[in-house]
């Protein structure tokens, strides 16, 4: 009877070993989309005039009430330096979303659509380590007067290698929307 005893706890003890010795990986916590309550564009004429600031802000998220969108109206035939300021304002004080982004610019890209006969054309003016671009700070040229909107993505995670994503076509980019916000402006 000693014997089947010594079995089972020596038994008992292997198997307590192997399942301490079995450590699981910490579990892969997948990405959180961020929280952006607002978004400011601000648009800095090279050769000097107006500033031209256009905001999203939608305090209180998704649903509730409706985001208060701002667009702008620019100076025809002119270049501008284009800055984006994105804030988390749901705590106190703000967090900087768009330090994040800058911290982590190889996750993230901004693409910028302009439709309805918007005569502007936006390049990126920043990129990220390995050279892809980022659109935190970009370059408008405005040209002839027109209207239209203009819609700013930032993507995570973007396929900053497939076709056209460097240029700023969203098709091919894939990854996962953390904000889109379309502007009307016009230029006169």
């Amino acid at each position: 009877m000693q014997t089947i005893n010594k079995y089972i706890l020596l038994a008992g003890v292997v198997a307590i070993s192997i399942f301490a010795s079995c450590e699981k990986d910490d579990p892969e916590i997948p990405h959180e989309e961020e929280v952006i309550t607002t978004l400011t564009y601000t648009l800095t004429p090279v050769s000097g005039g107006d500033v031209v600031t256009m905001t999203f802000q939608d305090l209180d998220g998704d649903g509730g009430n409706d985001p208060v969108i701002t667009g702008g109206t620019l100076a025809a035939n002119t270049a501008y330096v284009g800055e984006l300021n994105l804030l988390n304002e749901t705590e106190t004080p703000a967090h900087d979303i768009g330090a994040e982004v800058k911290e982590e610019d190889e996750e993230h890209q901004f693409f910028y659509q302009v439709a309805g006969g918007l005569n502007l054309s936006v390049t990126y003016a920043d990129v990220d380590a390995d050279g892809n671009p980022v659109g935190l700070s970009t370059t408008l040229s405005s040209g002839d007067a027109s209207q239209g909107q203009l819609t700013i993505i930032l993507r995570h995670q973007p396929d900053k290698g497939a076709a056209g994503v460097s240029t700023g076509d969203v098709t091919n980019a894939g990854g996962e929307t953390d904000i889109e916000v379309t502007f009307d402006v016009e230029i006169i």
